[in-house]
């Protein structure tokens, strides 16, 4: 029986969660009033040295795109995007917006989810037993009008620093992806990174990349939504606590192990990591042009942009990320 296995027979995921949250816990570390968690690690001296890591140029976005055709398929009300036009070529050919001396234009709306694609788990997302970051009553920090502490806005100009990508589909998996199920643990983040020769500490934005998302590309989306995936070990969240990485993001819907690794739970490492660690969590990020570029160049380290849309007391953030090598 594996190390991790054995954990998961030991316990009942409600006393693993409370194990974890005891010993990973931050609630304080940064004073009472504190609204960043872990993105309290990245500082300023540490973006100037990511910015330093931009050698060739090169410029990659992690995000898939925002449309119709994305992998939502209606849980809790998460849906694609839906893009509809307001004004068009075609209007302004006819004649009919208006407007003098020929001059037309086009304009659109879009409406969706903040977390149907490619994006930031806020700190205000996940409770634990009713608490929110920090120790906070969920109660009165989240209400029907939104993330009343730590909304989304209050880390829109902090999220850029240097990216880290580990590539453990190509490391530890089989043709360079990860099965369904596969959960990441300590151990194999640290052999990718040795096998990358990068070191991850304090202050990183980590990229992991399973290669869950260019198997459902090929494949068809299916239930990457919320069903089986590879991800990270609910073992892993002492690696996540002691690394002090700023924030973590993957290429799945979930970042964590699907199915989560005790009977009946449902995403315990999210209840440990954002809660009560205060970890920035990215969700369905694209790796691919990244991965093939750092395969190709090496330079598994690289400046990396990644601002959330400073939506006053959201949740979450579609976000376009950026990294620069």
């Amino acid at each position: 029986m594996s190390g991790t296995a054995e954990h998961a027979a030991a316990r009942t995921a409600e006393e693993a969660v409370a194990e974890a949250a005891r010993a990973y816990s931050n609630w304080g570390r940064w004073g009472g009033d504190d609204v960043r968690g872990t993105l309290n690690f990245l500082e300023p001296a540490m973006r100037a040295r990511a910015a330093a890591l931009v050698v060739r140029g090169e410029s990659f976005s992690l995000s898939q795109r925002f449309d119709m055709n994305g992998p939502q398929k209606g849980w809790r009300r998460r849906t694609n995007p839906v893009h509809t036009m307001l004004d068009t070529g075609t209007d302004a050919a006819l004649g009919k917006q208006g407007f003098p001396h020929g001059i037309g234009g086009a304009d659109d709306v879009i409406a969706m989810p903040l977390q149907c694609s490619t994006q930031w788990d806020g700190l205000g997302h996940i409770f634990d037993h009713g608490k929110a970051w920090n120790g906070r009553d969920a109660a009165e920090a989240v209400t029907s009008d939104g993330d009343l502490v730590t909304g989304i806005e209050t880390i829109a100009e902090v999220v850029a620093g240097r990216g880290v990508l580990l590539d453990v589909g190509r490391v530890v998996g089989d043709g360079g992806e990860l099965p369904d199920g596969f959960a990441v643990t300590a151990e194999h983040l640290e052999t990718t990174a040795a096998a990358h020769g990068v070191e991850v500490g304090r202050g990183d934005i980590v990229c992991v990349r399973t290669g869950q998302l260019a198997r459902v590309r090929r494949e068809g989306w299916g239930d990457y939504a919320g069903g089986p995936a590879p991800g990270l070990s609910f073992w892993s969240a002492g690696w996540l606590h002691r690394s002090q990485i700023a924030a973590i993001a993957t290429d799945t819907w979930g970042f964590e192990v699907r199915p989560n690794e005790f009977p009946d739970a449902f995403q315990p490492l999210h209840q440990v990591a954002i809660p009560n660690m205060g970890l920035l969590i990215g969700e369905m990020w694209d790796l691919e042009a990244l991965a093939a570029d750092c395969a190709a160049h090496g330079g598994y380290a690289f400046q990396l942009v990644a601002a959330p849309l400073p939506i006053t007391g959201a949740v979450g953030s579609p976000v376009n990320p950026i990294a620069l090598k």
